[in-house]
C-alpha cells in the first residue's frame, strides 16, 4: 500500500541560499526493524533549528505557502560544505499511529508510539522499531510528542553527574520545558540544583514547582547570589544551552570562588573539579572566558546521542521507562502554539519559533 503525503526538507545551496520546503513525497514500505507511522504530533526543539534554519537571517527571507528562502552568513554556509545542495529532512522525534510495519515490528502495528525518526516534519515518518515506544491508551499523540530530547537530556544531565562523581547541578536558561523537568527530577531524587533564569516571572515558576535556588541573571547581585548557592549545594557540573556570551565563564568563577572559601591562597585557584558542558547555542556568538577560575576546570559540548552511547543499553533503558512512566507528570510538556506543516513556514511562526526564547515551544501537528 503506497502512503503519499507531504515532507519538510531543508537545502544549503554553495551560493548561501536556504531553502525550506514542503515537497510531495511517497514513502516506502518500512524495512525489517522499522515502522511507518502516520505523524500525528512532533515538537520544534532547538536541535532542529539548527538543521532547519541555523544562522539564517529569516527576518529578511521571502516567505511563499509552504517555501521559505533565506541566506546563510557566508563563514556558516563554508561551514556547512558538506551539506551543500543536499535537500534533508527534518524533525527529530514525533508521536504517531503505525501503519506499516516492517519485519520483527509486527507488533507495533496501529499502535500510537513515540518515536526519534530525524524525519518528523511530514504526513508520515520511518522509524526504527527499537527505538519506539507504545503509549499507554490514556496518553495523547500530543502528551507523547516530546517524550525523548527534553526527557532524556534532563535525565542524561543527572546520569552525567553521578557518571563523573558531583553531587550537584547548575542549570542556565532554566525556565525551559527542560529545565522544569531538571526541577522534577532533582526534586524526587534529592539532587541540590541551582537555577539560573532572566526575569521574575520565571524565578516564580520555578519556586512555585518546588525550586529551592532560583536566581535572576539580570540582577545586579547575580554573582555574589550564584557563589553562595553553588558554596551552599556543592554544584560544581553546570549544563548551559545559551552557549554565547559570558555565563559560561561566570558559572566557572563563581564555582571556584565557593571552592576557594576559607582556602589558603593558591597560584593555580583551587583543586576542586568544576565543569561546564554547553548543550545548545540560543546566542550564537562566541563563547566569552574570563579565565577567573584557576586551572582545574573543563568546559565541553553535550549532546544525547554521545552521551547514551557512552551510558550504555541498560541505563538508557531504564531512563526511558522513567519517562514512559512518568510522561504525563514529571515529563509533561508545554505548547506556546500549535500549527501545520504549512503553519510553520509561515513568516510569523518562523520569527516566533526561531527567536528561541524560553517558554514558546511549538508544536506541529501536520
Amino acid at each position: 500500500m503506497a502512503f503519499t503525503g507531504k515532507q519538510l526538507t531543508t537545502q544549503l545551496d554553495a551560493d548561501g541560499t536556504l531553502t525550506v520546503q514542503l515537497n510531495d513525497k511517497t514513502w516506502d514500505d518500512p524495512k525489517p526493524g522499522q515502522v511507518l507511522i502516520k505523524v500525528e504530533s512532533t515538537p520544534i526543539n532547538p536541535s532542529d533549528l539548527g538543521l532547519l534554519f541555523a544562522s539564517a537571517d529569516t527576518d529578511n527571507a521571502v516567505y511563499s505557502p509552504g517555501k521559505v528562502v533565506a541566506k546563510m552568513p557566508e563563514n556558516a554556509t563554508r561551514a556547512m560544505k558538506a551539506r551543500h545542495g543536499m535537500a534533508m529532512p527534518a524533525g527529530n522525534e514525533a508521536a504517531g499511529t503505525v501503519v506499516a510495519a516492517g519485519d520483527g515490528a509486527e507488533h507495533l502495528m496501529g499502535k500510537r508510539i513515540a518515536c526519534v525518526p530525524g524525519t518528523a516534519y511530514g504526513s508520515y515518518a520511518l522509524a526504527e522499531a527499537q527505538m519506539a515506544f507504545p503509549v499507554d491508551d490514556g496518553v495523547s499523540a500530543e502528551q507523547a510528542a516530546s517524550s525523548f530530547v527534553n526527557p532524556m537530556t534532563a535525565l542524561g544531565f543527572t546520569e552525567t553527574m553521578k557518571l563523573e562523581g558531583f553531587t550537584g547541578i547548575v542549570h542556565a536558561a532554566a525556565a525551559s520545558n527542560l529545565g522544569q523537568m531538571l526541577v522534577k527530577i532533582c526534586l524526587e531524587d534529592g539532587i541540590p540544583l541551582v537555577n539560573i533564569v532572566r526575569s521574575d516571572d520565571q524565578v516564580k515558576l520555578l519556586r512555585d514547582l518546588g525550586a529551592t535556588h532560583v536566581l535572576n541573571m539580570t540582577d545586579a547581585d547575580f554573582m555574589p547570589k550564584l557563589i553562595d548557592a553553588i558554596a551552599e549545594t556543592k554544584a560544581m557540573i553546570g549544563f548551559d544551552p545559551i552557549g554565547g556570551g559570558t555565563l559560561a565563564g561566570q558559572i566557572l568563577t563563581a564555582m571556584e570562588a565557593a571552592a576557594s572559601r576559607g582556602a589558603a591562597f593558591s597560584r593555580y585557584g583551587s583543586s576542586e573539579a568544576k565543569k561546564v558542558y554547553i548543550y545548545g547555542a540560543l546566542d550564537l556568538g562566541p563563547t566569552i572566558l574570563n579565565r577567573a577560575f584557576g586551572l582545574t576546570w573543563d568546559l565541553a559540548g553535550w549532546l544525547l546521542t554521545p552521551f547514551m552511547m557512552k551510558a550504555g543499553m541498560e541505563v538508557v533503558g531504564r531512563m526511558r521507562m522513567r519517562v514512559m512512566k512518568d510522561l504525563t507528570t514529571t515529563f509533561a510538556s508545554h505548547y506556546k502554539a500549535r500549527v501545520s506543516l504549512e503553519g510553520m513556514l509561515t513568516k510569523e511562526a518562523v520569527s516566533e519559533y526561531n527567536a528561541r526564547r524560553t517558554g514558546e515551544k511549538y508544536l506541529v501537528v501536520p
